[in-house]
């Protein structure tokens, strides 16, 4: 390990990115959060809730596929940068929207924007660290979005309330814009980085050394291993997509909250769920550290994330607002622990030329499982007004998606892919 003092410069590349997931979570979670006054400003039945959600995932799942090539081609710095600036001028677009297709657009071009997120963080982590620490760097910034899902609760009611629903959208999306010119001024690749002393880059790529070049999507397409992260992705995306999208509906279904009513107990569920997103990175990296290998180390951790979800099934039969709430909070813990470790497959699995263009492949899986779920929910709610049958299929995809992952990849070893 370097003992230098610059060893930090790949910590602030963290930072950055988990300020960025700050940011994307925010602008995201917004509208979930505002859903039940503009369903009552707008009159819209829960269909047409699915139908804007709907919009937003079906443009984030071609984007993401195609943000993923893009990003390993020109590189992280550049096309984060595009990514951030497309999704937070939609995100302020939110403030003209006054009808249903209006709504649908603006969400369509968040979707968009916001689909390069994680190939560009993901990239810049494969970029950034050795192998051993991915999955503790991946957590740190993925517990970003529950910091976003902790402080979106907080920050619109207060000016939504003092200035409108228009405003949440503007204000936050203009002060936005200072982590482009951050992310601009500081970012680069290690060897390009004049911070980065020689004991650092050499920490950094301390891993075997990879073939250079570029790997064709039909070389991709044909390996198991990216299967299996595309199909884990398709199983377990939906669900956090559904606590994002639904939570604050739940609550005000269940316990007749509201707008100002939402933020202790989502404050609460997204705490939790950062425990868990920087737990679950650990726990993988500790045992890594101790000795154990890729393989049992990353099954292992995301094996004891699964089990936290299963007792989500309990949620809407809990005897209290706080039951429910720890319940949920368990929850979107594994889900956070878990995807921790499913974001680290990529660049275990693949060359840092092609983490990008895998992450792309499985965030449009995830993206269109997401797709499925939210008519799947808007569909069950206004039948039955129920959200027993939708948290029994959120149980069951964690488990799944492990299994889904040892069948494909029994022993996570490198795939063999040449250039292409």
């Amino acid at each position: 390990m370097p003992t230098d003092k610059s060893i930090g410069r790949r910590w602030i590349v963290v930072a950055l990115l988990f300020t960025a997931t700050i940011i994307n979570y925010v602008d995201r979670q917004m509208l979930g959060l505002l859903k039940p006054s503009l369903s009552e400003e707008f009159g819209w039945t829960e269909t047409d809730y699915a139908d804007i959600v709907f919009a937003f995932q079906a443009a984030y799942a071609v984007f993401y596929l195609l943000f993923g090539r893009f990003i390993d081609v020109i590189g992280a710095r550049w096309g984060y940068a595009l990514a951030f600036t497309v999704w937070n001028l939609a995100h302020i677009a939110h403030a003209a929207a006054a009808t249903l297709v209006q709504f649908m657009v603006a969400r369509l071009f968040l979707g968009a924007g916001e689909a390069g997120n994680f190939p560009a963080g993901l990239k810049a982590v494969a970029d950034w660290f050795p192998r051993r620490e991915r999955a503790l760097a991946v957590g740190i910034f993925n517990a970003g979005a529950n910091i976003g899902a902790i402080i979106t609760p907080l920050i619109v009611p207060v000016i939504a309330y003092k200035w409108g629903w228009q405003a949440a959208f503007v204000i936050t999306g203009v002060l936005s814009f200072g982590w482009l010119v951050a992310w601009l001024a500081f970012y680069r690749t290690p060897e390009q980085h004049p911070g980065v002393s020689p004991a650092e880059l050499a920490h950094i790529r301390s891993d075997a050394a990879e073939a250079p070049g570029k790997v064709a999507w039909a070389v991709l397409l044909r390996r198991r291993e990216t299967w299996a992260y595309a199909l884990a992705k398709f199983l377990t995306d939906p669900v956090w997509w559904l606590f994002l999208f639904w939570l604050p509906d739940f609550l005000h279904r269940s316990y007749g909250l509201d707008l100002k009513g939402f933020g202790p107990p989502l404050v609460a569920i997204y705490i939790l769920s950062d425990v868990g997103s920087v737990a679950g990175g650990w726990f993988s990296s500790r045992l890594m550290r101790g000795g154990m290998g890729v393989n049992g180390a990353r099954k292992l951790a995301m094996l004891a994330c699964a089990a936290c979800v299963l007792p989500v099934i309990f949620a809407t039969s809990a005897e209290s607002l706080w039951l429910a709430v720890l319940i949920l909070g368990l929850a979107t813990a594994g889900h956070q622990g878990f995807s921790a470790n499913l974001l680290t497959l990529p660049s275990d699995l693949f060359p840092r030329a092609a983490v990008a263009s895998v992450v792309g492949i499985g965030g449009m899986a995830g993206a269109v499982g997401g797709m499925l779920m939210s008519k799947f929910t808007g569909w069950v709610l206004d039948t039955s007004g129920s959200y027993t049958p939708i948290l029994l299929v959120a149980a069951g995809a964690y488990p799944l998606a492990l299994l889904a992952v040892h069948i494909l990849s029994p022993r996570l070893k490198q795939a063999a892919v040449g250039n292409g």
